[in-house]
């Protein structure tokens, strides 16, 4: 695993041409390539005409190897409070365990507080340790909402 060196990462707002490293460290780390799925996710998250942008990117010697995306709401929901929804984090797997993903998540809180948001929600699978004890070990705490599912089938 190549160890990071602190002062060559940079936390910084991402850009059009992560798009292929973003692809590439959620195929590393899910075991599949979403590239659709990343090229309207980033089109969104980087339309700074209809939002604050806030997705990060974290890059060492010019390399991607982390990310994490979310959006401000202000108001939306039915949530009285300016909120942020944070929905994907990922570090490559040859850069995790280095902080490179606690870095991420104080940048992007940084960022929102500076928007006024009050709260970052966050939505993670009951089964998933892991990335449960990230949460916790960052501040994260059960909220008061409930999220609700329908299954309709197809």
């Amino acid at each position: 695993m190549p160890k990071i060196d602190a002062e060559k990462l940079i936390i910084r707002v991402m850009r059009e041409e992560d798009l292929g490293p973003i692809v590439e460290i959620d195929a590393q780390v899910l075991g599949q390539r979403r590239p659709e799925y990343y090229r309207r996710k980033c089109a969104l998250a980087l339309d700074d005409t209809q939002q604050l942008v806030t997705s990060l990117v974290a890059e060492h010697d010019g390399q991607v190897v982390g990310f994490i995306m979310g959006n401000v709401y202000l108001g939306e929901f039915g949530i009285p409070e300016t909120a942020a929804s944070l929905d994907t984090i990922g570090v490559h797997p040859d850069y995790q365990k280095q902080g490179i993903a606690t870095q991420l998540m104080e940048e992007f809180i940084t960022h929102a507080r500076a928007a006024g948001v009050d709260t970052v929600y966050t939505l993670v699978n009951w089964n998933d340790w892991a990335l449960l004890r990230f949460f916790e070990a960052v501040g994260f705490a059960p909220a008061q909402t409930v999220n609700l599912e329908l299954k309709i089938g197809r």
